[in-house]
């Protein structure tokens, strides 16, 4: 089965940074957009960054500046630098990806990684 299992995740400093990881796994057929989403406690889900399968990428106002999201289509991974780190950045980060296998064309999701920024 496919499976995107995210890593990276922490406890930094503000002003500190972090990379995540996310890798696709499984019977791939292949992989198209690929992001990075984060929800804090009692709020909802929201878009941190995406980036296709030709690097065409985008960004929530929030991070800009801040993050930058990269891919290696041959490794079917996705990552976020993430700089300047803020508390308001406290959130679990999920990794999420359009990916078509022998199950058919469907997005997946990741665990979830948690990051906390706090002195």
């Amino acid at each position: 089965q496919v499976q995107l299992v995210e890593s990276g995740g922490g406890l930094v400093q503000p002003g500190g940074s972090l990379r995540l990881s996310c890798v696709a796994s499984g019977s791939i057929f292949s992989v198209g957009a690929m992001g990075w989403y984060r929800q804090a406690p009692g709020k909802e889900r929201e878009l941190v960054a995406t980036i296709t399968s030709s690097w065409v990428r985008n960004y929530a106002d929030s991070v800009k500046g801040r993050f930058t999201i990269s891919r290696d289509n041959a490794k079917n991974t996705v990552y976020l630098q993430m700089n300047s780190l803020k508390p308001e950045d406290t959130a679990v980060y999920y990794c999420n990806a359009a990916i078509r296998s022998v199950s058919g064309p469907r997005d997946y999701w990741g665990q979830g990684t948690q990051v906390t920024v706090s002195s």
